[in-house]
């Protein structure tokens, strides 16, 4: 997975996987998985996926991306890139946001107060 580099600091070695354009479907699921399955048996300790060329994403690119992360699960990382608005917001309903490698807004655990200042307290 990795190797010394000339400073002798480790090398990941990171897959990519361009994702078709301009919307791919469920019939591309079989394919891109086993590509994945590919470069992380080369030795990628990650993969990331180019959703660039993705300008009219439907459910089908969702679901080509939900079952390329469940293929990646337990073998490395795996984020995508270049996700448009659309395949973002798309991402963001189902739920799958976190591929895009951003952290969700959530709100907080329910019993947990913010900080309090001396001069904030009820007189």
């Amino acid at each position: 997975m990795s190797s010394g580099s000339a400073t002798g600091q480790p090398v990941m070695k990171i897959g990519r996987l361009v994702l078709p354009g301009p919307a791919p479907g469920v019939e591309d699921a079989a394919r891109l998985c086993a590509r994945l399955a590919l470069l992380y048996d080369g030795g990628a300790a990650a993969v990331v996926c180019d959703a660039g060329a993705v300008t009219a994403p439907g459910l089908g690119a969702v679901e080509v991306l939900a079952r390329l992360r469940l293929a990646a699960r337990g073998r490395g990382g795996f984020t995508v890139t270049g996700a448009g608005p659309a395949l973002r917001a798309l991402l963001g309903l189902v739920g799958l946001s976190e591929l895009l490698g951003e952290v969700e807004q959530r709100e907080p655990a329910g019993g947990v107060e913010e900080g309090v200042e001396a001069d904030d307290l009820p007189v």
